[in-house]
């Protein structure tokens, strides 16, 4: 146990010097850093109550969802029945009520439309029921319902994907790890350490992202426009940038082509006037699908609609067919790159309000700062005391073991990049509080021993041998704790769950390992005839 020989040695001071170099840019400023590649200079983040930055509560409306659920409902039904064979004709289908209700106009083909639409429905969960009810009134009329199974499985899918969705976009802006997390049925938490101006970012997530390409109806009356009708099959947006000076515009409910389909989105400037633009590029399906729509509606206009309101309706002078197209509007730089990084991230499946926001001042993350700077020194210097008093040159090497675990811990934290937060600092601090803990049974064990009549290496040896395993057993139960905090907290507790994973096992290595290292040759070369311990 006592036997070290020169390769072991070498391995584990390399192992604590390594440690210890990846803990120094941490203390640097970060001007002295920049002329440094990213891989030479690990530092640990600090979270958003240390660094400051913006706190967000998001909220969806879950009539949003039921609306925008009927939506896809309608298209899913318009594309079966004139697609399917044989083909049903169906009058205007109407969204009224919060459901969908429309005529077949062969009664005999009503049992056949029904048969087609039900499989459309999907189970709601657990519940047993479908997600629409499907029925038929006065012999030729179609009404599709929605259960509120099928709607509290809707709201619960959207939100999952609502809080992936505003992940991606904050790791769009190179924002180092955020608290993205779902509160309750309809909520989403956003911090975001180091934004101090929340404005940016409630305009980038608070943006839907709906992108949709429709035919401009060249049929409806302008005058009814602005009174806000339009013909059968179409709608009536809003369209502020109109050149006609009528801020609405009617376009055929039918989606062309949707931002779903879209595999990537740049800002870029026009060739013509230099001004920022939005470059998208279609997939495969999408290119196709735009391409064939562009060549069948020559010189016709088609608007471009984001999130319900038309940015510009060009018209289309020739095919498109490269799977790549422009949009322009009135945007500046920062808009046009916000709006591809929402393009990217994917569109949002309901609308988010902004219900509360804060944000946390660098002041008040830099008195927790030095409050725990302080906290810290204070634990360090009261365990060097007390285990120098108890325990003497052994209480040393415990507390040399103690100042080289705390740069080991934050040089082991950069180099995973994790977030240090406040409750990271309690950790910290807990950590430096139970380094020792390893030790005080190493020693009590050896002087055990020496009780018992045991010469002095073999009291050491058999103190570090019969307590590893104490040791093992109490880390092991420590780990499984902060492994499931880590795991199953966020936020805050995660960020304690870090800090203190990484604490035990630094602590382990450096109060055993390190430890047994530094009293083994002190044994062998001073060769003492008695300890004080």
């Amino acid at each position: 146990m006592l036997d070290f020989p020169r390769w072991k040695v070498s391995l584990i001071w390399a192992a604590l010097i390594l440690g210890m170099l990846c803990a120094v840019p941490s203390f640097l400023p970060e001007r002295l850093l920049a002329p440094l590649p990213g891989f030479l200079k690990p530092r640990v983040n600090l979270g958003l109550d240390l660094s400051g930055g913006s706190h967000l509560l998001l909220e969806a409306d879950p009539a949003e969802v039921a609306k925008l659920k009927l939506t896809t409902m309608e298209e899913q039904i318009r594309t079966e029945l004139r697609r399917g064979d044989p083909k049903i004709a169906i009058g205007d289908i109407s969204a009224t009520g919060g459901q969908l209700s429309f005529m077949v106009r062969d009664p005999q083909q009503v049992d056949a439309a029904v048969e087609r639409i039900r499989p459309m429905t999907q189970g709601a969960g657990m519940t047993g029921q479908r997600d629409f009810d499907v029925t038929v009134k006065d012999g030729n009329t179609i009404t599709v319902a929605p259960t509120q199974a099928g709607l509290d499985a809707a709201v619960k899918s959207a939100m999952e994907v609502a809080t992936e969705i505003i992940r991606k976009r904050i790791d769009e802006m190179g924002t180092r790890e955020p608290t993205i997390q779902q509160q309750g049925s309809t909520r989403i938490l956003v911090q975001v350490p180091g934004v101090q101006d929340p404005t940016a970012l409630k305009a980038l997530l608070g943006q839907t992202a709906k992108l949709e390409f429709k035919l401009v109806d060249a049929t409806a009356n302008p005058a009814e426009v602005a009174q806000g009708r339009a013909p059968i099959g179409s709608e009536v947006l809003p369209y502020p940038e109109n050149p006609s000076g009528i801020p609405f515009i009617a376009v055929k409910r039918q989606v062309m082509v949707s931002g779903d389909e879209l595999s990537d989105a740049s800002q870029g400037y026009d060739q013509q006037s230099s001004a920022p633009v939005v470059n998208i590029k279609f997939n495969g399906s999408g290119g196709r699908k735009f391409g064939r729509v562009t060549q069948e509606n020559v010189n016709k206009p088609f608007a471009i609609i984001l999130d319900g309101k038309v940015l510009s309706a060009p018209n289309i002078n020739e095919p498109i067919l490269g799977g790549s197209a422009q949009i322009s509007g009135n945007f500046s730089v920062d808009s046009a790159n916000q709006l591809a990084i929402s393009l990217r991230s994917g569109k949002l499946p309901v609308k988010l309000n902004v219900v509360d926001e804060r944000t946390v001042g660098p002041q008040l993350g830099a008195d927790s700062i030095r409050a725990g700077i302080i906290a810290s020194i204070v634990a360090v210097a009261a365990v060097i005391i007390f285990m120098f008093v108890s325990y003497g040159r052994f209480g040393m090497y415990a507390n040399f073991a103690v100042v080289i675990n705390v740069l080991v811990i934050v040089g082991v934290m950069g180099i995973l990049n994790a977030t240090l937060t406040l409750p990271g600092i309690a950790g910290f601090v807990l950590t430096i509080g139970t380094a020792v803990d390893a030790n005080v049974l190493v020693y009590e064990r050896i002087r055990e021993e020496r009780r018992r009549g045991r010469g002095v290496v073999q009291s050491v040896e058999f103190g570090y041998k019969e307590a590893s395993r104490t040791i093992f057993e109490a880390n092991v139960t420590h780990a499984i704790a902060g492994g499931i905090m880590l795991a199953l907290g966020s936020g805050p507790v995660k960020g304690f769950a870090i800090v203190l994973l990484i604490g035990i096992a630094t602590s382990v290595f450096t109060a055993v390992v390190f430890t047994r290292m530094l009293a083994a040759r002190w044994l062998r070369h001073a060769r003492p005839t008695d300890i004080v311990i």
